[in-house]
């Protein structure tokens, strides 16, 4: 009896939110054979069977303690994943501010891996001494200066016949106009470049159908030179005019050509297309109807400069003044064989389509969009593109048929500033669905269903495709409440012909009330909603603590083969052996002049506990080469290697080779020593290099 009143007590205790919290008899009929089976296992464990420490009464009794409902309850076995086990699919979220990526586990979000990208990196010796990621790192140099940061934004994975492939992973740096290749074979960044007459890159990166290009369109206008044409760095100069804006500045449409052999990219075989100076946005490459076809949004059509100490609006007004701002849709495969045969010329490095040129031969076109759009996305069938206006509460479905023959009818309603056609919006529009407040962007699942984030709501809102997806489409069904100020969102392979459904992940700026106070600088956070029943629900938090994360893209794990070890050996940047690999018993000093300079050599091995040779000498001035292979063939057995005061430390993988750089500038004798724990005698795998004056 007392324990009935009990058990009616705690059913009428409700949480802030309005759940109900569990009581042991929901408990045991929701949980069924597996909390029977947990029974049998504690009451084992009580009689003393294996020595196991006895186990709680019951889960209830946890829940209670801990103060838990029953969807808490649900949520978590949703999401846990025991260690031995792993995760359905993997997320290569942008990590922001902090120039990375992040590497996470979906559905248990347990972060992986934080691959070293457009930043140093110390555990992983990116930027800290392995002149091989020296070489990486200085790929993307401006000429200016070096860039020791980059602010990620939109991860792509590599295609086949427009599906992930899970063998490359692409990014851009929104700050310094730069993109990179990341191979998924060890998670490592093979190649950084600078996108040749262009500032700052946020639409991108997205790959075409077979990974032939990597398209990454620009941000904001960069001044090109008014004779020449294009950009460089720290030499174009044009004064900043409402005029000369207009005249002179100019965004770009690349396609950066890669070359899957050798896993980089070939500006030689690159392309741009001139823009006018509106702000582009995101972009997107096309499959099945849309085959051919790329787009990006844009806005600040009005062409404002700013200028609120000359008594002009400031930019976010200036920039939101039209109400339709423009769709650009390339014909990026008519622009390719235009190039082939020679058209466009080579500015900087890379063949430029002027925009003349472009308009005259038909490669370009605009298309009215509601103002201020963010979300540029594909449907699974490669239909229809979906934009959202932020300051618009619809989201704009475009049919890809009816633009294709609205190019072929010239159906246009005028021609913008530069002389591009744009589209009648009324022959091009499938459909417009009112969603919320400020959508942002789109993405889709495997049940004909879309998800649009709603910035200003704090929400998303779930909608119904129409046809062929479905017959009673083009309408909102459901909205689940988000902590907040939500950006992107991600589901799996989603923005390709077979997104897999299940889960969404929610990237929100916010994090309020939601984790304790770590100081006025709150994490971001990602909130992973499971989608794959009649209604959406919440499921995880998770906060993200070393920037602003935009954007991220999901793969089932089974598409990535990943390498245990390197083959021994080998030269990552580049997966052969590395020309200066040695076996244990080749480790030597040698000394020699080259080009008027002395220059020590070192080849030394690393091997649990040993560094060889571990006394390495050098003479002040001399050019100092340390070549390091790491012999081990153990799984994870990774070595570190510090050169006290020298600001080194270099990671290296089983079977890894890599060069350690620097002049002998200073006479002393500094401690080395493994950065990575790697056995008992970890702290006596130690040296000295002995620089002598």
């Amino acid at each position: 009896m007392a324990e009935e009143k009990n058990a009616k007590k705690n059913n009428k205790r409700n949480n802030k939110n309005g759940e109900t919290k569990l009581t042991r008899r929901e408990f045991l009929s929701f949980g069924g054979g597996f909390i029977a089976g947990f029974a049998v296992g504690a009451g084992i464990s009580r009689l003393g069977g294996g020595g196991a420490p006895a186990a709680p009464a019951s889960f209830a009794e946890i829940m209670e303690q801990r103060g838990l409902t029953q969807q808490d309850a649900i949520a978590a076995l949703k999401t846990y994943t025991p260690g031995g086990k792993y995760d359905e699919f993997i997320m290569f979220a942008s990590g922001g501010h902090s120039g990375q990526v992040l590497v996470i586990g979906v559905p248990s979000m347990r972060l992986y891996k934080v691959i070293a990208v457009f930043t140093p990196e110390p555990w992983q010796g990116y930027g800290y001494g392995l002149k091989e990621t020296h070489e990486v790192l200085k790929g993307g140099y401006n000429g200016i200066r070096p860039l020791s940061w980059g602010d990620t934004h939109h991860p792509e994975i590599s295609r086949t016949n427009a599906e992930f492939d899970g063998e490359w992973l692409f990014i851009n740096d929104k700050a310094n106009g730069r993109a990179a290749v990341i191979s998924l074979k060890d998670f490592e960044t093979k190649q950084i470049v600078k996108v040749p007459n262009t500032q700052t890159v946020h639409g991108g990166c997205f790959a075409t159908p077979n990974t032939e290009y990597v398209a990454i369109v620009s941000q904001y206008a960069t001044p090109w030179d008014p004779e020449k044409g294009g950009y460089i760095p720290g030499e174009t100069y044009v004064e900043l005019t409402e005029e000369n804006y207009k005249k002179y500045f100019r965004g770009t449409y690349t396609f950066l050509a890669f070359d899957r052999k050798r896993g980089r990219f070939d500006l030689s075989k690159s392309f741009q297309i001139e823009l006018p100076p509106y702000t582009q946005d995101l972009v997107a490459v096309g499959w099945g109807p849309s085959d051919g076809l790329a787009f990006c949004n844009s806005f600040n059509t009005e062409l404002a400069v700013g200028g609120v100490l000359k008594g002009k609006p400031p930019l976010e007004i200036g920039m939101s003044q039209n109400d339709f701002d423009y769709l650009h849709v390339i014909l990026w495969k008519k622009a390719e064989q235009y190039v082939k045969e020679g058209g466009g010329e080579v500015i900087n490095g890379i063949r430029v389509i002027r925009l003349k040129e472009a308009v005259k031969e038909g490669l370009i076109y605009f298309v009215p969009e509601p103002k201020s759009p963010h979300g540029c996305d594909i449907t699974p069938n490669g239909d229809y593109v979906c934009v959202s206006g932020k300051l618009d509460p619809v989201v704009t479905v475009y049919s890809v048929e009816k633009i294709k023959r609205a190019i072929e009818e010239k159906k246009f309603e005028k021609k913008d500033p530069y002389g591009v056609p744009v589209l009648k919006f009324d022959e091009v529009v499938e459909a417009q669905i009112e969603v919320g407040l400020g959508p942002l962007h789109t993405e889709f699942d495997d049940k004909g269903y879309a998800y649009t984030s709603l910035f200003i709501d704090n929400a998303v809102a779930r909608w119904k495709l129409g046809p062929p997806y479905n017959e009673d489409g083009w309408k909102v069904v459901e909205r689940i409440p988000i902590n907040y100020n939500v950006g992107h969102l991600a589901t799996p392979e989603s923005n390709s012909p077979t997104p897999k459904g299940k889960y969404l992940v929610s990237l929100n700026k916010w994090s309020i009330e939601r984790f304790p106070l770590v100081g006025p600088l709150h994490p971001q956070n990602f909130q992973l909603i499971d989608i794959s029943g009649e209604r959406m629900q919440l499921l995880y938090d998770m906060p993200i603590g070393l920037g602003e994360p935009h954007y991220a893209k999901i793969i089932s794990i089974e598409k990535l083969k990943p390498l245990d070890v390197y083959p021994a050996g080998t030269d990552p940047l580049t997966f052969q052996p590395h020309p200066k690999a040695i076996q244990q018993g080749q480790e030597r000093i040698e000394r020699k002049q080259e080009n008027g300079k002395w220059v020590t050599e070192i080849y030394a091995t690393l091997i649990r506990s040993t560094i060889t040779p571990d006394i390495m000498k050098a003479k002040v001035g001399d050019i100092v080469r340390i070549y390091l292979t790491n012999v081990e063939y153990t799984r994870d057995a990774t070595h570190g290697f510090c050169i006290a005061e020298y600001n080194i430390n270099a990671s290296l993988e089983p079977g890894e080779t890599g060069t350690i750089e620097f002049v002998a500038d200073k006479p002393g004798v500094y401690a080395i020593y493994c950065t990575e724990f790697c056995s008992p005698l970890h702290l006596e795998m130690a040296g000295w290099l002995v620089i002598e004056p």
